[in-house]
């Protein structure tokens, strides 16, 4: 990944991949729900993500529609890597253990991970 996206280019990716497609109006509404934000700050930010090749753009209408480059999956394995790298000197076991001092994981969320760790060691 050449690019890494802002903490703004997140969340408008975090909402652009599961639409696959959308329009600078329907992020901008989508990310009003939650926040006080401009509609030029969400094109701005979104012609920003077109020119650094984050999101590709179909200009066959007037209503630019614009999807996701990158994918999800490798986009958060590439940000999680550098974190860990930088923040916890490359310990994965440092950055699970302070993730789940932070929250309050239900017991379905436990039993995913426990089984995440089981499959983990018989893959070794």
């Amino acid at each position: 990944m050449n690019t890494k996206p802002t903490e703004s280019e997140l969340e408008i990716l975090s909402l652009l991949w599961p639409m696959k497609r959308a329009t600078v109006r329907e992020i901008h509404e989508k990310l009003a729900e939650t926040k006080d934000t401009g509609y030029t700050t969400t094109l701005k930010i979104m012609q920003i993500m077109h020119s650094k090749g984050i999101l590709g753009r179909d200009e066959q209408s007037r209503t630019h529609v614009y999807f996701p480059l990158i994918e999800k999956k490798a986009t958060q394995h590439h940000l999680v890597g550098n974190f860990m790298a930088t923040a916890f000197g490359g310990s994965a076991k440092n950055l699970v253990m302070q993730a789940l001092g932070q929250g309050n994981p239900s017991k379905e969320e436990l039993d995913e991970i426990r089984a995440f760790l089981d499959q983990l060691e018989k893959d070794k």
